[in-house]
Parts: structure tokens; sequence; C-alpha cells
């Protein structure tokens, strides 16, 4: 899976321009699936343009500059099912958070403490908004699943936090290190 899949599947669905595609990726529901950034979305919606997987049409907005707006062509829709088909990838799981806390023993327990809180309600923050996606979604059965799925690990991770941030915090140093401060 790659930025196309995504931006495929997100045009099989309904069209969208740029803009609302690299919302959906970027802070959206399609954030949970694979890392877009911002540069990575129009090259590949260029590239699916090109090689007729997707067609845009420009719209006039009264008072605004004009939106490109995509759609998927029945070539896309082809295109997406047989990406979807082929062998998945393993799921990837980057923190900076266990890194952070993997040498939380060297660093102040202060430092350990604020970090770990901040995580803590990052967690919480998350689940919250799964809960609420949860509340708002739609009659697909695929989308509940994949909601619950999502507020499952973030529940875990939530309890996780709860349960054991104490030893993460007892890890670090008792007083500033000489090289912290420098």
């Amino acid at each position: 899976m790659n930025v196309r899949t995504l931006c495929l599947s997100i045009l099989y669905e309904c069209d969208a321009t740029g803009y609302e595609i690299r919302r959906l990726c970027v802070e959206g529901e399609c954030a949970y699936f694979i890392e877009a950034s911002f540069g990575s979305i129009y090259p590949a919606l260029a590239k699916l343009e090109d090689e007729g997987l997707l067609k845009s049409r420009t719209e006039q907005q009264s008072g605004k500059p004009s939106k490109k707006v995509y759609s998927i062509t029945d070539a896309g829709r082809a295109a997406f099912i047989e990406e979807l088909s082929a062998p998945l990838g393993e799921d990837v799981f980057r923190s900076p958070f266990l890194l952070f806390a993997r040498f939380a023993n060297i660093l102040p327990r202060d430092i350990v403490e604020m970090r770990a809180n901040e995580h803590l309600e990052s967690t919480i923050a998350s689940h919250k908004k799964l809960e609420e996606a949860f509340q708002q979604r739609s009659s697909n059965a695929a989308d509940t699943w994949v909601i619950n799925y999502g507020r499952a690990m973030m529940e875990l991770a939530e309890r996780h936090m709860r349960s054991h941030m104490h030893e993460l915090i007892t890890m670090a140093r008792a007083e500033p290190s000489k090289d912290a401060a420098e």
C-alpha cells in the first residue's frame, strides 16, 4: 500500500479536491492507514491522472480561485481493487514516544514525567476521536469494523500508559544529569 492506493481509496467513494484528499490523509480518517505527507499526495494525484486512473475537472467558485476536483475512472476502480487484492505488507508502527521511552533512564525524571503525561493525553485524545467517529459512523459494516479495531488499540494503549507510566518515570534519573543540562 502506498499514497496512490490511499488516494484511490478516497476517490473510490466520492469526488474530492486535492486539499480534501490531503486533509483526509494527514489529519482525517485516512491518517490511520498509511503515512502520506503533503509533498507526496499531489505528485501521486498527477501520476494517477497521467495513467488514466483519475480525471479532473475545474470548478469555478464565487469569490474564490477555481478548484480542481478529482474523480476516479473505471480503470482507477479496477486498479484499486487489484492493489487491494495483492499481498499486504507488514503493518508499520513508528513512535517517537517509544524512542524517548527507550532512553528514559538517561533523562531527568521531570522531563520523563512531562513527556509521559503528554503522551497519555495524546492517546486519550486519539481514543476520544475514535469514540466520536464510532458515534457518527455510517451504516457501512466495514467502517464500523475498522473504527472498532482502532478503538480497541487506543483503549489498550491508554490502559497500558495509565497502568505502567509510573515504571517509566521511575527509570528516569532523579536529578538532571550534567550532560542533559549542557
